[in-house]
C-alpha cells in the first residue's frame, strides 16, 4: 500500500481511513439517510451502500485514494466520509472532493475541516493542479464548504445522470 491510500493526515479533531465491509454497517446507515441524501435522486440501500464501499476500495488500489471513512479523533466515533475522486462532468475527467456527514453532526464544522484537509492532500501528496466540488443547486451547505476551502463556483453544468449541478473549481 503507497502512502497516498492512507488518506489526509488527521486534522485537530478527525482522522481518516480507508473503507472496508466492517464499515458497511455505518455506511448504510449514512448513505440511507433521508437528510443527509437529500440532494442525491434517492438514498441508498444497504446493497449500494456496499457497492460504495467496493467502488472506493478500487479506488485506493487504481487511483491511490478515494473517499476515506472520517471518524472522531477523540473518541473514534463515526462522522462520515470524504475524499477525492475521479469524476466526469461534461465529456472531462477531474479530480472531485466529496463529503457526507452524518445528519446529527452537520452544522459542526466537520465537513469544511475534512474537506480542507482532502484538498490540501490532493495538493501536497498527489500533486493535483486543480480542484473542483460538483454540488446541486439547491445544497446551499456543501456550496458554503466548498466556497469556504477555496472552491469558488466556476459554472452551471449538468452531471453524467442528466441534473442540474454547480462546479466549484481551483487550481491548487
Amino acid at each position: 500500500m503507497n502512502r497516498h491510500q492512507q488518506g489526509p493526515p488527521p486534522t485537530e479533531r478527525l482522522s481518516f481511513r480507508q473503507m472496508t465491509e466492517g464499515d458497511l454497517d455505518d455506511m448504510a446507515a449514512l448513505l440511507g439517510d433521508p437528510d443527509v441524501m437529500r440532494h442525491y435522486p434517492k438514498p441508498r440501500t444497504r446493497e449500494e451502500s456496499l457497492a460504495w464501499i467496493q467502488w472506493n476500495q478500487r479506488l485506493y488500489q487504481q487511483e491511490g485514494f478515494g473517499l476515506w471513512l472520517v471518524s472522531l479523533r477523540a473518541t473514534g466515533e463515526f462522522v462520515g466520509d470524504c475524499g477525492l475522486t475521479p469524476q466526469e462532468i461534461e465529456g472531462v475527467t477531474e479530480l472531485e472532493v466529496g463529503y457526507h456527514v452524518r445528519a446529527d453532526l452537520q452544522g459542526n464544522g466537520f465537513a469544511t475541516e475534512a474537506a480542507r484537509a482532502c484538498r490540501d492532500h490532493a495538493r501536497d501528496a498527489l500533486g493535483a493542479t486543480r480542484l473542483i466540488a460538483i454540488v446541486r443547486p439547491d445544497n446551499l451547505a456543501s456550496q458554503w464548504v466548498a466556497a469556504k476551502i477555496g472552491l469558488p463556483f466556476e459554472r452551471e453544468a449538468v452531471s453524467r445522470s442528466g441534473l442540474p449541478v454547480r462546479v466549484h473549481a481551483a487550481s491548487l
